[in-house]
């Protein structure tokens, strides 16, 4: 099974409505929550965000910023790492208990390299998940170089972690090469990042998250991946499949464009609103 979808569900124009998660469960059948990364969202909202989709219907949940490293500052959580971990998973039961949460992605950031410590960390992180599936996503070269590559993979598989697979800018340490590899039976991602090699490494303005996924994949390049996305489906259960080339308004178009390359029509979906003009 390869299911198709967007980071986030705001920014996208979909059958004349913009920013609907109901409309925009009429057209994929999973979403990334990214919101989650800049703050641990309230339960209401994620049982809001059930009611207005399909039950079929699948969510993957960006792990909150201070839970990867990313945050800046001090731990807003007086109890520590132990309370950021128990309010993240509190706050998704809701998502849980309705079989919608496909997994938690950890992205770790571009200084969060291959050593003992951040090793150890992946496996406190894992820990305190428990049974909650997960993916994980490295932005340092140095997990994957040709010494380390096996290695990490093989930690991975061991360690119960899901492969978030990247296309990406190939623009130094701070981006990671597409390594097609499945490390869990149960689920693979691929995140299609965009190849703006400028926007990706000018990251010091304002609007760099702007720049940096601007990007249109090309039917060649979709092609491509065509091939390798059936390779993958071959040895995972599912294989999510999430466009964050969202800078331009990219995304939707070519991940429709991808599911036709696939002949992909998905059941079960909610109902579009009628373009009438």
């Amino acid at each position: 099974m390869i299911n198709i979808g967007l980071a986030g569900w705001g920014d996208h124009e979909l059958g004349g409505s913009k920013g609907k998660l109901r409309e925009y469960g009429a057209h994929f059948p999973v979403v990334e929550v990214d919101t989650s990364f800049y703050a641990i969202q309230p339960e209401r909202n994620y049982l809001k965000w059930n009611q207005e989709t399909p039950e079929r219907f699948g969510f993957i949940i960006k792990a909150y910023q201070g839970m990867t490293g990313h945050l800046r500052g001090e731990n807003p959580f007086a109890g520590g790492m132990e309370q950021m971990f128990e309010v993240f998973l509190q706050s998704i039961r809701p998502v849980q208990e309705a079989g919608k949460l496909k997994a938690v992605l950890f992205q770790y950031p571009p200084w969060f390299d291959c050593n003992k410590t951040n090793v150890d960390m992946l496996r406190d992180a894992k820990e305190k998940m428990g049974d909650v599936p997960v993916a994980l996503e490295f932005r340092h070269q140095s997990w994957f170089t040709e010494e380390m590559c096996e290695k990490t993979l093989t930690f991975m598989r061991r360690e119960g972690w899901m492969h978030s697979i990247c296309d990406e800018p190939q623009a130094g340490i701070g981006s990671v090469p597409t390594v097609l590899e499945v490390t869990h039976p149960e689920m693979t991602m691929v995140r299609f990042h965009g190849r703006n090699v400028g926007g990706w490494v000018q990251n010091n303005e304002a609007n760099w998250r702007d720049v940096r996924y601007l990007y249109h994949y090309n039917q060649q390049e979709l092609l491509e991946w065509k091939m390798w996305l059936l390779e993958l489906r071959e040895q995972s259960r599912e294989v999510c499949v999430i466009f964050n080339n969202n800078s331009g308004g990219h995304a939707a178009g070519n991940a429709k464009e991808l599911m036709g390359l696939l002949g992909l029509e998905y059941e079960g979906l909610g109902p579009r609103q009628l373009d009438l003009f």
